[in-house]
Formats: structure tokens, C-alpha cells, sequence
């Protein structure tokens, strides 16, 4: 019996692995893209632009947020349930109404942003000049959510290498062009590149969508109704939720713009990229895998604990020194992967690091209100973040300037790691397991010395201890996924053709 435990859980460990280098393989390549293209841009730009950047992809999110009503979430939530059950028809069925909702929403989300073009550009600008990019944004919409479509089929299916390539395409694209665009076009530029990009990334998931060979059959005009109403009934969970996230992230950039200018507001779109960049390597894995594969199990509260203790501990062991490398090494991060001019983003890349480490922790938690389909739950503690975010953050930012903004980040994540955590105790009877709760007593107080060394001491005697936690981290980081997996079953994860 203990054999056949440790076999599953071996199994499930190179599980996570295998998904984890499948999307975390193609976030390799993404990242470089992305590397090249903010380089591009904070050359091209200064940080002036890069701020520009920032708040028209808020503007772009939020008015794709609300318009997409939530629907590409709740589509593979509603796959992987059908999925798990064996039921084809059920799939078929999903898929076409999803397919069909998100073109419609599409359009009128588009029309919706294209009508308040004007005042949304006068009170994110304070100049209404900028009112036609943000027309033009409103055909980044219709691409983005008709895209959704797409993708929320392959991912509710886990074709996890299907959607490595499709992250992969539509970073390359991303990147050739845009550059040649803001080059040409400078700041009138970046509007037109967010299209452009929306357009090709539709067009990528629209070649391997028509690949997903789903049976299609005759339903009735009660059973689409009935079908669309449950999309959207909790589709409008997850459209509450991302329009808070991204609402809050907007108006973080306001406050930091109205407290210090454009360019304090180009600091922090910076920063935010780059403390995002090696996390994103864990958190698209997460999102892309697990979260159909905890859903397919969320009725059984037994599996569905072991599986995020699972998840957390590989997070952890993969994130933590990455994380507290980018905590030492944060100014020459920011020289190469920017410029000099946005050294004043050092201290707030540093917080976001502080916060992304305890979001990674927290994440999978998260998930099982999401598999087990709490929207009440999930509805409250998405407004209590927001809440907490934005201000922490006006009431920050106006005592320490823009680096309050990433202390609002860290805070956050202190809050909401505790209330999930309570949360899931009631929902499933999560507990920690002792694996988990030995790698937090390792990285969590690495990460405060590191934090600390860096932000008290001088230059060299910081990097020294910095470095030494990181090789200290990396080491344990290693030995124990050699021991949870294998080599040989760690290098199958890597190289086997199957998600």
C-alpha cells in the first residue's frame, strides 16, 4: 500500500514537472522575447513611454475584462468538468457556445470601449487627444476575446504543448512587431502595436484551435441557452474578479501618475515586468495545468489537498531562488534588461519580488475555491484585495513616493495569503503539509535576509550574502526534487511528447 502511495505520488510530482517544463520551456522563450522587446522599447521610449505603455494595456485589459464577462475561464472550467466525466457531447456543445458568446461579446465590448474612447482618455491622460488610441484599442478587444474561444478549448482539454506553442508564437510576434512600429511611430506607435499584436495572436490560435477534432452535433435551442447560462453565470464571477485585478493595477498607475509624473509611472510598469518575469515561468503552469486538473478532482477534498500541497512545494523548490536572486542582483537586472535610466526602479522591483514570493505560495490555495466552484467565496475575497491594494497603495505612495507601490504589493499578499489560507480550511479542510510547511521556514527568512542585506548594507557585503543564499537555496532547491522525482523520471518530464 505505502508502494503503490509513494508511486502516485511520484507520478503526480512528474506531472507537475512535465507541465511545468512544457509551459515553463516556452515561458524560456517567451521571456526572451520579452527581454528584447522592453530593451526596444526603454531604448526606443525612455520611461516616459514605457509608462504610456503601461497605461494603455490597462485601459486594454480592463475594457477586455469586463466585455469578456469572464467566459474564457469559466469555458475551461466547464470543459475540464466534462472532460473528467468522459462526456464528448458535452464538450462539443461547450465549445461551440463558447466559440460563438465570445465573438458576439467580442463586438459589443469593442463597440462598448470605441463609444468612451473620449472620456476614458481624458480622466486616464488628462487629454483627450489620446481618445484615438484608445478607438483603435477597442479592436484589440474584439481579436482578444475571439481568440478566447480558442484557447479556453485547448487548455480546458490540457493539449499543454498546443499551448506552449501558442505562447510562443504570439511572443515572437509580439515582438517583431512592435518594435518596427514604435521605431517608426514612436509613442503613436503603441497603440497600433497592441492591435496588430491582438490581431496575430488570434490568428495563431485560431490555425491550432481548428486542429481540436470535438464531434459536432445538433442541439437544441434550450440546451445552448442553458449551456450559455451557466458559461456566464460564473463566467460573471471571473469577470468581477479580473476586472478588479486589473482595475486595481490601473489604478495603481494613476495614483503613481497623479503623485509623481509619467515617468515615476514608467518605473513602475518596469518593475512590475520584470518581478513578473521569472514567477510567470510557475504561475502560467499553474494556470494552465493544474487548475483543469484540480477541477476534474474537486469533489474528493482529500485528492484535491495532496494535489495542491503538491503544486505549492514544486513552486516553491522551482521560484524561491530564482526569486531571491533577482532580490540581489535587481540593479544590474534592470541595466541590462532596460537601461540606465530606470535605476529608480531598483527598491520597487525589490518589494515585488518580496510579494510575488508569498503570491506563489498562496496561488494554489487559490485554486480550489476556483475547481470547487465557491463563487461567493471567490466574489468577496477578489473585492477584499482590491481593496487592500489600492489603498495600501494611495496611502503609501503619498507618504514614499512610487516605491510605496510595491510595498502595496507585498502587503497584499501578507493579507491575502492568511485569509485564503482560512478560507480553504473551511472549503476543503486544507492543512499544510510538513514537507510545505519545512520549505517555507527556508525560504520565506532567506528572502527577508536577503531583502534586508540589500536594502541596509553596503553594495558588496550584500551582494556576498545575497549570493550565498541564492547557491544555499539552489542547493536545497535541488536535492529535494531529486529525491521527490527521480533524474531519469525529471528528464522524461522534459523530453516526453505527451502533457
Amino acid at each position: 500500500m505505502e508502494l503503490r502511495a509513494n508511486s502516485e505520488g511520484e507520478r503526480s510530482y512528474t506531472q507537475i514537472l512535465k507541465s511545468t517544463a512544457l509551459i515553463g520551456g516556452s515561458s524560456v522563450v517567451t521571456v526572451l522575447f520579452s527581454v528584447i522587446r522592453n530593451k526596444a522599447m526603454a531604448l526606443l521610449l525612455g520611461p516616459a513611454g514605457v509608462g504610456l505603455i503601461g497605461l494603455y494595456s490597462s485601459v486594454a485589459d480592463i475594457a477586455y475584462a469586463i466585455a469578456g464577462l469572464g467566459i474564457q475561464a469559466s469555458g475551461v472550467r466547464q470543459i475540464a468538468e466534462a472532460v473528467g466525466t468522459g462526456d464528448t457531447e458535452r464538450v462539443a456543445r461547450t465549445a461551440t457556445v463558447l466559440r460563438r458568446t465570445s465573438v458576439v461579446l467580442g463586438l459589443l465590448g469593442a463597440l462598448l470601449l470605441a463609444v468612451l474612447a473620449h472620456p476614458i482618455a481624458t480622466f486616464t491622460f488628462g487629454d483627450p487627444h489620446y481618445a484615438s488610441g484608445i478607438l483603435l484599442l477597442s479592436a484589440a478587444i474584439l481579436f482578444r476575446l475571439v481568440a478566447d474561444g480558442q484557447t479556453a478549448l485547448i487548455q480546458g482539454m490540457r493539449d499543454i504543448r498546443t499551448l506552449a506553442r501558442i505562447n510562443v508564437f504570439a511572443a515572437f510576434f509580439s515582438t517583431v512587431i512592435s518594435i518596427p512600429l514604435i521605431y517608426f511611430l514612436g509613442t503613436a506607435g503603441i497603440a497600433v502595436s497592441l492591435v496588430a499584436v491582438a490581431a496575430a495572436s488570434l490568428v495563431t490560435c485560431w490555425w491550432y484551435g481548428r486542429k481540436m477534432r470535438i464531434a459536432t452535433r445538433s442541439t437544441s435551442a434550450l440546451r445552448v441557452r442553458w449551456e450559455a447560462s451557466a458559461l456566464l453565470k460564473l463566467g460573471f464571477v471571473f469577470m468581477i474578479s479580473g476586472f478588479l485585478t486589473l482595475g486595481a493595477a490601473y489604478a495603481i498607475r494613476i495614483i503613481v501618475l497623479r503623485a509623481e509624473g509619467i515617468t515615476a509611472a514608467g518605473l513602475y510598469q518596469a518593475a512590475w515586468t520584470l518581478g513578473g518575469l521569472y514567477a510567470s515561468f510557475i504561475l502560467q503552469a499553474m494556470g494552465t495545468d493544474f487548475y483543469p486538473r484540480l477541477t476534474a478532482v474537486a469533489n474528493d477534498d482529500t485528492e484535491c489537498n495532496r494535489l495542491v500541497n503538491e503544486q505549492a512545494q514544486i513552486s516553491m523548490l522551482l521560484a524561491g531562488p530564482g526569486l531571491i536572486a533577482t532580490l540581489t542582483a535587481a540593479p544590474l537586472v534592470i541595466g541590462l534588461l532596460y537601461s540606465p535610466e530606470f535605476y529608480g526602479a531598483v527598491e520597487l522591483l525589490r518589494w515585488i519580488c518580496l510579494g510575488m514570493i508569498l503570491r506563489i505560495i498562496s496561488w494554489p490555495m487559490g485554486f480550489i475555491v476556483l475547481a470547487k466552484g465557491a463563487k461567493g467565496a471567490f466574489f468577496w475575497t477578489e473585492v477584499a484585495a482590491t481593496t487592500v491594494h489600492v489603498g495600501l497603495a494611495w496611502l503609501l505612495v503619498g507618504v514614499f513616493g512610487s516605491v510605496g507601490a510595491g510595498a502595496a504589493f507585498f502587503g497584499l499578499y501578507v493579507w491575502h495569503s492568511i485569509l485564503i489560507y482560512v478560507i480553504v480550511r473551511r472549503l476543503s479542510g486544507f492543512r499544510w503539509s510538513y514537507e510545505n510547511r519545512r520549505l517555507g521556514l527556508v525560504f520565506l527568512p532567506a528572502s527577508v535576509l536577503v531583502f534586508a542585506a540589500v536594502t541596509l548594507l553596503p553594495l558588496w557585503p550584500a551582494t556576498v550574502i545575497g549570493l550565498l543564499m541564492t547557491m544555499l537555496t539552489g542547493a536545497h532547491s535541488l536535492r529535494v526534487l531529486t529525491e521527490l522525482v527521480p533524474l531519469p523520471a525529471t528528464i522524461r518530464a522534459w523530453f516526453s511528447r505527451a502533457p
